[in-house]
């Protein structure tokens, strides 16, 4: 099939695969899209979570910028959960289920009007009044990123540049939604998000037979995807990438108990939220974080992390927003049981963005004249190529 021989126009696709948690070590193991990729190397990660890296991958904007960080943040003020603190006096044994907690997450969302990613993961209901929830706002759309920054779907809005971005989280109906958009020719931009790997990481790690598995299934299905847009537009750019890797845990620590042990009051003396590998803290009276700090530095698991630290990752976000204290646990290293979860899990990211484990991935099928470098230069490789400025090395 000639693409565009009635027209005379050059079709062009911009196709890009994102797939969760793909890091650069877990794929250097593996045989993938070997007869597309003319490129792949390590990408920079930034620090935090899926939070911290999807803003970035769609600004080009370190978090500082474009302010998306962790879920939960202090902020008794507006709080929208004050009336849900009823719910920390029924029965653990029952709040704390995973079906009952996402029955409410949903349920939370519609009454809220989230728009955004919402999950209570395990933050406890008779804490919940006194946090915010920082991504109420779906971040695809108009006015959804913190810091106000538009992002590359705004500018194929703005610029009325067709594309398909599948929303559902079913992996082989997203694939069929995005070939069936490439075979009707219509669209210039593809933006496909995989998010399988990253729970099959977590719950076996990242030697598991399952993991490879599934692997596979990306590159065969990727491999068909490239393959129809090829028959159906005259150029095709691919850019596969992952937003971080992922760490085998050899050891769990409780901060929690730690701090809780103190005898310190949760909500007079202090507030914390126990993300799965730190822990953020806020301090609500006089000489409470002196005290904080003297059992924290007694963990040798984790260390506190300096401005210098949290500068140099691009998290050193103006006042106390996301905690006046973070401390980061080491590379392997799972807080638990956290505001996250109560059981041990086999893989974990949000370690330090320069372990090799945390480091993300990149692969593309042609050879760009300035690679990307870390999450935040994707924004410009993705842009450059639907604007036809794709800085191709030869």
């Amino acid at each position: 099939m000639n693409k565009s021989q009635d027209s005379g126009e050059i079709k062009r696709l911009t196709l890009c695969v994102f797939v969760d948690a793909l890091g650069w070590e877990v794929l250097q193991r593996h045989s993938f899209l070997e007869k597309i990729a003319v490129e792949k190397r390590a990408l920079n990660t930034v620090f935090g979570y899926s939070s911290t890296c999807d803003p970035t991958i769609l600004t080009g904007k370190l978090p500082r910028e474009h302010g998306h960080f962790a879920f939960f943040a202090y902020d008794p003020e507006n709080s929208p959960f004050k009336r849900y603190r009823i719910f920390g006096l029924l029965p653990k044994s029952i709040m704390n289920r995973g079906r009952v907690r996402g029955r409410f997450s949903r349920i939370m969302k519609r009454v809220h009007g989230f728009t955004g990613y919402f999950q209570l993961y395990n933050m406890h209901f008779d804490k919940i009044h006194l946090f915010n929830y920082t991504e109420q706002k779906n971040i695809f759309e108009q006015g959804g990123i913190n810091g106000g920054q538009t992002t590359l779907f705004d500018y194929l809005r703005d610029n009325q540049i067709p594309y398909c971005r599948p929303e559902g989280y079913n992996e082989p109906e997203s694939v069929a939604e995005m070939g069936a958009a490439i075979r009707e020719g219509a669209i210039q931009f593809g933006y496909l998000f995989l998010g399988r790997l990253d729970a099959l990481l977590h719950q076996y790690g990242t030697g598991a037979q399952e993991v490879s598995d599934h692997i596979a299934w990306y590159d065969r299905e990727i491999t068909k995807l490239y393959a129809l847009a090829c028959e159906h537009y005259d150029e095709v750019e691919l850019f596969l990438f992952s937003d971080h890797g992922m760490t085998d845990i050899t050891e769990v620590c409780d901060v929690m108990g730690r701090i809780e042990g103190l005898g310190l009051t949760f909500g007079e003396d202090y507030a914390a939220a126990y993300d799965s590998t730190m822990a953020r803290f806020w301090f609500l009276k006089d000489g409470v974080r002196a005290i904080v700090e003297a059992a924290l530095k007694e963990e040798p698991l984790g260390h506190i992390m300096g401005d210098e630290e949290l500068a140099e990752y691009g998290c050193d976000f103006p006042g106390d927003t996301y905690g006046e204290l973070f401390f980061l646990m080491k590379p392997g290293v799972l807080i638990c049981p956290s505001h996250m979860g109560v059981k041990p899990l086999a893989g974990m990211h949000g370690f330090a963005p320069g372990d090799k484990d945390s480091t993300a991935s990149f692969v593309s099928n042609i050879k760009l004249s300035k690679a990307p470098d870390g999450l935040d230069d994707l924004y410009d490789v993705m842009l450059s190529s639907v604007t036809g400025e794709r800085h191709a090395d030869g």
